[in-house]
């Protein structure tokens, strides 16, 4: 086979990104045998695996894209991609999304991100490579999101869930009004009679839902007259943070509560103040978020914002099935003539919270 002698075989065209023919040029194979190296492995020797693999990843080259050119080749598989499933909250959505995928013949394939960027890309391009019809997506940051300006160029449908898409935008999501429903916890501590209310938030600057979350208790605070505190930011959801929350808790301007911006992040919290000998709510009380189970069986009853966490998951979706064929699967009525569904979300007081001491 003779190459082009106008341009380096080891180069993709300047004008787009790497073909196969590019990877089978620089392994120095046929077009054939490289299409086999990543359909049939099998059927190829593996050192010339290797050799085209190599090529490949060289050239940033990406078998399978998907796009419109592959659309009529469905694979019947949904890429989802989580922070974390050490947090009850995304296991219980994943539940909702398990049941929706597989009452529709679908299966899922899952990765998580650990709230990192660069590992949402590289979790994202293996989903990719799969070749999945579409993915349900919760990222660090939607406002601020390369791989979602990377799907949308490539034009991968996808949904968003828990995060929340800007008013306008032409993505998907299905979340509750995360800055709305935390204003309305707060308030419920303010009514309880609470003026020294501080936020405990995990991954702030990771998270986009912890950041609304304390708009919504910095909207509360400032509507009745208080001055909202910066976040207390702790690392981790388990490991203990008890000397941070001792500093906090100590002086006569302690706080008299604290919301959390999530319901595993509040029961460490409740474990730290009981190891400082404060009782709860008697001494301090504690607002979560999320309603996730678990947080019904602490003594007390843990108190918190509640979305529908499983719901979430089965219309995130649905709303991503809709989009592969809009003309025969109509979108939930509250989605029309939007794209961004605000599922309704409910307050579990008493337990964890009452009236300051």
């Amino acid at each position: 086979m003779k190459r082009n002698q106008d341009r380096s075989p080891s180069m993709p065209d300047a004008a787009g990104a790497a073909t196969l023919v590019d990877v089978a040029q620089a392994a120095g194979v046929s077009l054939a045998t490289a299409s086999r190296a990543f359909n049939s492995p099998a059927l190829v020797r593996e050192s010339t695996v290797q050799r085209v693999l190599e090529a490949a990843r060289h050239l940033s080259f990406r078998p399978n894209l998907l796009g419109s050119k592959l659309r009529a080749q469905q694979s019947r598989m949904i890429g989802v991609m989580l922070p974390t499933l050490e947090n009850a909250v995304f296991a219980e959505c994943w539940r909702g999304m398990e049941d929706a995928a597989l009452a529709a013949g679908y299966s899922l394939m899952l990765v998580t991100s650990a709230y990192d960027p660069a590992r949402e890309r590289e979790r994202i391009e293996y989903l990719l490579r799969h070749r999945v019809d579409g993915m349900v997506l919760t990222v660090a940051d939607a406002a601020d999101s390369a791989v979602l300006d990377q799907l949308d160029r490539e034009g991968v449908p996808y949904v968003l869930a828990y995060n929340q898409a800007a008013t306008g935008s032409r993505r998907h999501s299905v979340s509750v009004d995360n800055r709305g429903s935390a204003r309305e916890g707060v308030e419920a501590l303010i009514a309880a009679g609470h003026r020294r209310i501080r936020v405990v938030s995990g991954a702030f600057m990771a998270s986009d839902r912890a950041r609304q979350r304390f708009d919504g208790y910095r909207d509360a605070m400032r509507a009745h007259g208080l001055a909202p505190a910066e976040p207390l930011c702790l690392p981790t959801h388990t490991a203990s943070n008890a000397g941070q929350i001792r500093a906090l808790a100590a002086g006569p301007d302690a706080p008299t509560a604290f919301f959390c911006t999530n319901d595993l992040l509040a029961i460490g919290v409740i474990s730290d103040l009981k190891r400082l000998g404060l009782r709860v709510p008697r001494d301090i009380s504690v607002l979560g978020y999320d309603g996730i189970a678990l947080g019904a069986l602490v003594e007390p009853a843990l108190a918190s914002v509640v979305q529908p966490n499983t719901e979430i998951g089965e219309r995130a979706v649905a709303r991503l099935l809709a989009r592969f064929a809009p003309s025969r699967a109509k979108p939930p009525d509250d989605a029309a003539p939007g794209r961004i569904t605000l599922l309704p979300h409910t307050l579990r007081l008493g337990g964890t919270v009452a009236a300051p001491a």
